[in-house]
């Protein structure tokens, strides 16, 4: 007789209070492999949520969730904590439209207290709230589950450095599981693996326990030994880091293993300051193809669970993504002054052939965009080509590094933004919708956008002979449109647009991702009557003014159209380079772009069908507003 599935029974934190320690296994096993059966088929953060599945469990076992407060970091790895905290039965919508969020989202559920997707943010986060908790009187538990990836960033040695001033009462849990999305680098991650890896220690630490609690006064021995133990693991043990900065340091800890979880966080619970618990996992944990290669499953589209491999539709052509990695070492095997950075997405952003091919060249800064920026800029100071390969929502957190650094030098550098406008499943978090808006306005910048694939490489081409200052390239996820890409590569002429169709009624001024929909809008207006020109702007900035005067002139209805926020995006730059020039009287202007909101995740063709940016959408709104006019 088959056993009954305990996942059945939990349906709330308060639930899983009544399991036993066989049981809470048990329903680790499962919670896996509802996971697995729903990632498989939606896509989605497979092995870090793998990773945390025993840890997540005796967290909610210990804590009360929602009066005791999680806040995890990025929040890639809180699925778990959505199946139990009362979203099991919705789990199978995980990222779909209209569906659960893919972190954690403080309009979806009480038990998500804050709402992230980018990193290094849960022990500032968590800092506040403590703060708060403190000034009104309250008296719960506040606790940070951060990835050591995430410790990277500065952000978080930023708030760690005041969580150990002020001394108040948080606790901090360090998944420590060796990796963020590739590889981790840098000092940090050396330093952890010591403390990971203090084996005289631990082994003895582990030995004197064993042996104490067979004794009749073992425990009480065992506590004594604990009010004094810090100053025996300084002798063998270098003195932690955590430590010097005010926090005390518990751990490492198996993080599979719930039976040793529970006593060190019900431990740290007790303590009256902050608390750092160092937890070893397992990222991809309990399926051997994420364990195998987990910066591969790290974020995955839809999969064969039996064999591991993804799902792709036959004969689709290449992503920008690969297109963009290529074209940079095709060029960079003629130019030895052509560098690759990258914050820690060497995959995500196409350059790990170019770590591969020039590891000399290569340099992976961390979860740290700000630094990559600045590092760029330093290296732009000394004739070095330097390409920051960086996706547009997290270029976003090194704003001032652009704007300070770079431009007011007026270096060089070329910032590569992938997934630049709606990147569908991962939601608004994720999604490219700012740069236009916020690099417009920054002297010396010069931004482009391709129309297709191929596009794609003559900009990059142009982005390497470009010396005059900073660049900027910004292209989308997913697939090109499959385009010829075998032309040789050259250059293009700054600031000059391209005509791809001429029309006497209105003129449609699109770029990037926007041109080919703008082509489908022309041929339904034609088909309505309605002759529209088609111009794939190519640049953001500078404008190609000389065309777009002409064409107000000789249509009088100017339409642009872009995938990015259309309050301070390019259509605006368009309405005041007319108003300077005096013909905003006699042109009438209508802006298609990201309205002022957050979109939400889902199907990317469902998202631009909400906000009106669909062919047909345009076509109806641009006949509407002509007979208006």
């Amino acid at each position: 007789m088959s056993r009954d599935r305990i996942l059945d029974r939990v349906n709330s934190p308060l639930d899983l209070k009544m399991l036993s320690l066989e049981e809470m296994n048990r329903l680790a096993a499962e919670i896996r492999q509802l996971m697995l059966d729903v990632v498989s088929k939606n896509g989605g953060h497979l092995a870090p949520n793998l990773g945390v599945v025993e840890l997540t469990i005796a967290l909610h076992r210990v804590f009360d969730s929602p009066r005791d407060k999680f806040v995890f970091d990025v929040g890639h790895q809180a699925y778990i904590h959505k199946i139990i905290t009362g979203r099991k039965d919705r789990f199978p919508t995980l990222r779909q439209y209209k569906g659960l969020s893919g972190f954690p989202k403080r309009q979806e559920s009480e038990h998500d207290v804050f709402g992230v997707g980018h990193s290094s943010t849960s022990i500032s986060a968590a800092d506040g709230i403590a703060a708060a908790r403190d000034l009104l009187g309250d008296d719960y538990h506040v606790v940070a589950i951060i990835g050591d990836g995430a410790m990277t960033g500065g952000m978080s040695f930023e708030a760690l450095n005041h969580v150990g001033d002020t001394k108040r009462r948080l606790i901090i849990i360090l998944n420590d599981n060796e990796m963020s999305i590739s590889k981790n680098v840098g000092a940090m991650s050396q330093y952890l693996y010591q403390l990971r890896t203090g084996e005289t220690y631990n082994r003895l630490k582990h030995n004197l326990e064993n042996w104490l609690s067979g004794l009749e006064h073992g425990d009480d021995v065992l506590e004594a030994i604990d009010r004094v133990k810090t100053g025996v693991k300084y002798l063998v043990n270098p003195e932690s880091m955590f430590e010097h900065l005010g926090i005390k340091y518990f751990g490492p800890v198996d993080g599979h293993n719930i039976e040793a979880l529970i006593p060190m966080l019900t431990a740290a619970k007790k303590e009256d300051g902050p608390v750092l618990l160092h937890v070893i996992t397992k990222k991809g944990k309990g399926y051997a193809p994420a364990e195998e290669s987990p910066n591969k499953f790290h974020g995955t589209g839809p999969f064969d669970i039996a064999t591991g491999k993804k799902i792709t539709k036959p004969g689709a052509p290449p992503s920008y993504t690969d297109v963009f990695g290529k074209t940079l070492v095709e060029l960079a095997e003629k130019d030895k002054r052509i560098v690759a950075i990258t914050a820690a997405m060497p995959d995500g952003t196409g350059v790990t052939g170019f770590a591969q091919r020039f590891p000399d060249r290569f340099f992976d800064v961390g979860i740290a965009e700000q630094h990559a920026v600045t590092f760029a800029a330093g290296l732009a100071t000394q004739g070095i080509k330097a390409v920051a390969a960086i996706y547009s929502t997290f270029m976003q957190r090194a704003y001032d590094q652009i704007l300070h650094d770079v431009c007011m030098q007026k270096l060089p550098v070329k910032l590569c933004m992938d997934r630049a406008g709606l990147v569908g499943d991962d939601g608004y978090t994720h999604h490219g919708v700012f740069d236009y808006a916020y690099l417009l306005p920054m002297p010396h910048m010069v931004i482009m956008a391709p129309k297709d694939e191929n596009e794609l490489r003559h900009m990059l081409a142009t982005a390497m002979e470009y010396d005059d200052g900073p660049i900027s390239l910004r292209y989308p996820r997913g697939s090109g449109l499959g385009v010829d890409c075998s032309e040789a590569l050259h250059t293009l002429p700054i600031g000059r647009a391209e005509r791809i169709r001429t029309g006497t009624d209105v003129s449609l001024w699109a770029i990037g991702s926007m041109v080919s929909e703008a082509e489908k809008t022309a041929e339904l207006l034609q088909e309505k009557g309605v002759s529209a020109g088609v111009v794939n702007m190519r640049f953001a900035k500078p404008l190609d003014t000389e065309m777009l005067f002409q064409d107000a002139r000789d249509t009088h209805c100017i339409v642009t159209m872009e995938e990015g926020a259309v309050i301070g995006g390019v259509g605006e730059v368009l309405v005041q380079a007319l108003n300077n020039h005096g013909l905003l009287d006699k042109t009438l202007v209508l802006n298609f772009g990201i309205p002022d909101e957050f979109i939400s995740q889902g199907d990317r063709k469902l998202l631009l069908r909400d906000i009106g940016l669909t062919p047909e959408l345009m076509a109806d709104r641009i006949l509407d507003w002509m007979k208006k006019a």
